[in-house]
């Protein structure tokens, strides 16, 4: 089979399950970018429910070819910042690193970004995991009964994804200017999500830049507070060995570079 009947065949059985969506399917051009986005939006908004295997094997099938076409990039492999040999800066597509863990920034449901092709990272993680993260979060979700606070963490498979795990973390959202709260909550994301991957007994995490981009909070404050708590986490014995500090816009490569003392431009992948 190929790439282009995949989606279509994939599309086929989304429309099946939400067939509210076909007058909306029907404007999506026909050729392979039109049917992909369609498949990516698909699955965006498709809520949590049953999952079919033969849906899963080709969904599989699918987003681990997209991942290796992408470029899988091994995490222990990048170079540390000299001033703290366990932390990397690393500039590109967090769903490309394989590491134990990469960093979620999640909303309080947890559930994942429903609007079609955002361009947030929760929607761009769950998009390349695949659907069973979506159902393994709301599983999560079913059993604790409420939102997730902000400044938790909850761990789950990576599925296709080439990290193993995600840690998911719910940031502040700033209104204006970040208050006390604010600080702490997001100082408490990274700080939970460093314990929970090593109550696990990961050696690897991966963090993208939390809450400093649907949630507002200023990008110098953010990766201030994100490089101190995780270098007042490396003053105690871990099984954590490497963190590396994911970043996609210039302004927070130049921003973690001055704060990590890095000599050059973050690691980027090929």
């Amino acid at each position: 089979m190929g790439y282009l009947e995949q989606i279509r065949q994939l599309n086929a059985m989304l429309l099946e399950e939400m067939p509210a969506y076909r007058a909306q399917a029907r404007a999506f051009p026909p050729d392979v970018e039109g049917q992909r986005r369609l498949l990516r939006s698909l699955m965006n908004v498709r809520p949590p429910m049953p999952l079919d295997q033969g849906f899963l094997a080709l969904q599989d099938a699918l987003l681990t070819a997209e991942r290796d076409r992408r470029g899988i990039v091994e995490g222990d492999a990048l170079p540390a910042v000299s001033a703290w040999p366990q932390i990397v800066l690393w500039k590109g597509d967090i769903t490309r690193l394989r590491v134990d863990a990469i960093v979620n920034a999640a909303n309080s449901a947890l559930l994942g970004c429903f609007c079609p092709c955002h361009g947030c990272i929760d929607n761009a993680i769950h998009s390349a995991a695949g659907l069973q993260l979506r159902d393994e979060c709301h599983r999560l979700m079913e059993a604790q009964g409420c939102p997730e606070p902000a400044g938790r963490a909850k761990l789950t498979k990576g599925y296709a994804l080439p990290a193993k795990y995600v840690l998911h973390t719910v940031g502040p959202i700033v209104q204006d200017r970040p208050t006390q709260q604010d600080r702490e909550d997001l100082a408490s994301c990274y700080r939970s999500c460093l314990e929970l991957a090593a109550a696990r007994g990961l050696e690897s995490v991966a963090f993208c830049c939390i809450s400093t981009g649907e949630f507002h909070f200023p990008n110098q404050e953010a990766a201030a507070i994100g490089a101190g708590t995780v270098r007042e986490f490396f003053r105690q014995e871990t099984s954590i060995k490497r963190v590396i500090f994911n970043v996609f816009k210039d302004i927070d490569e130049q921003i973690y570079r001055r704060l990590l003392g890095a000599d050059g431009p973050a690691a980027a992948g090929p």
